[in-house]
């Protein structure tokens, strides 16, 4: 009798267990989002770099993917911290901690932006240096897995990334380029030939296995472009495997990563590049989403004039939101300062999250889809 009551205690205690492990665990709508300032170099080359983390739960140690941003016209001090939420998503969801360091001259980072005019080779290795400081530091985490790395990159970021991974460090296993490369404005520059002949030079030097998406309505490098440096790139060594997705059918396809419509093209690749090259592929977590509040009477969704707060341009933000797709939420704050956000897993959350990292104070959501949701009782004008 007594071992048949230790049989049946220890039955109900597996099943316990395994009930509890096929749970996945809720990690909330911010992520875990974590912005630090990453010390890099010492004396007159050292820097401190803005680096944003998404953190698994637990102590790890974790697969790491460090994304790597692109360039905004104008100064890059002004250029806004890179989060990438579509993308970091994704990878946190399968347990990886996502970073993404600003490179040296870009927003908080200090140092200065540095390249090489219409030499994309060289402009692309000294970008890469920041990346590979930023990793340096990241490696010496207890809760990073330093045999597990993998790079992205998106435009300028790409071709960085594929540019440090002509060095072969050790702990990358591969790199995934969305858009990767560097345009130039100055007369005969004949910066295509030039962008070319980088990723030739790249592919010479790398032993690291590439996954690269392009698509044919790229308002930077246009359908042929792209095939070019790929074919350049596989004739030199190197290991790529071109997606030519054709017409991306949400706008730019430049910016394909960012867009929620991007996923279902760039994800089921990336999966099977992760698996080929030994990275996780699971989903072990999931991502909170929020929860929906019930439409209100406050006025018409169509009335951008009755918004709470907003000066005019943002009015006419709200306009611009109305004409997105479905499911889309627009958010609010009382210092004027707006977030929205449409598709993807959760708009909700990530409108409220856009809010308030601008507004740095609590937003609340004012329409969901068709709906306006403002409460009216917090309405102070």
């Amino acid at each position: 009798m007594r071992l048949s009551c230790h049989f049946l205690l220890l039955c109900a205690v597996l099943f316990s267990g395994s009930s509890l492990a096929g749970e996945k665990q809720v990690i909330p709508r911010n992520m875990n989002e974590k912005v630090e300032m990453i010390s890099t170099g010492s004396g007159f080359s050292s820097l401190e770099l803005e680096t944003t983390l998404f953190v698994p739960p637990g102590t790890g140690p974790f697969p790491l993917v460090v994304i790597n941003h692109g360039k905004a016209f104008g100064n890059p001090r002004f250029d806004p911290r890179a989060r990438f939420p579509v993308i970091s998503r994704e990878f946190l969801k399968r347990g990886y901690l996502v970073a993404l360091p600003m490179r040296s001259g870009y927003s908080k980072s200090s140092g200065s932006d540095i390249d090489s005019g219409c030499y994309a080779e060289s402009t692309g290795r000294l970008q890469a240096k920041s990346i590979s400081a930023a990793l340096g530091k990241l490696l010496e985490r207890p809760d990073v897995d330093k045999g597990r790395v993998l790079l992205v990159g998106q435009s300028y970021g790409g071709i960085a990334s594929i540019a440090l991974g002509s060095t072969n460090p050790p702990a990358v296993k591969g790199i995934i380029n969305f858009a990767g490369g560097v345009k130039r404005t100055e007369t005969n520059c004949g910066w295509e030939q030039s962008l070319i002949d980088a990723f030739a030079a790249y592919g010479k030097e790398s032993k690291v296995p590439t996954l690269w998406f392009y698509g044919d309505n790229d308002s930077y490098w246009g359908a042929e472009l792209p095939k070019k440096m790929h074919a350049a790139y596989l004739a030199s060594g190197g290991k790529a495997q071109l997606v030519s997705y054709g017409v991306f059918s949400d706008g730019d396809a430049h910016r394909m990563a960012s867009s929620a419509r991007g996923v279902s093209i760039w994800l089921p690749e990336t999966v099977k590049f992760l698996s080929e090259i030994g990275m996780p592929t699971a989903e072990v977590y999931e991502i909170e989403v929020s929860p929906r509040p019930a439409k209100t009477n406050f006025a018409k969704l169509a009335d951008a004039d009755a918004v709470p707060y907003l000066d005019d341009r943002r009015r006419e933000l709200y306009r611009k939101f109305l004409s997105m797709p479905y499911p889309r939420a627009f958010s609010i704050a009382s210092t004027g300062n707006v977030g929205w956000a449409y598709e993807g897993a959760d708009p909700l959350g990530v409108s409220l999250t856009n809010c308030e990292n601008l507004a740095k104070v609590p937003c609340s959501l004012y329409a969901v889809d068709d709906d306006v949701v403002w409460p009216i009782a917090t309405v102070t004008k």
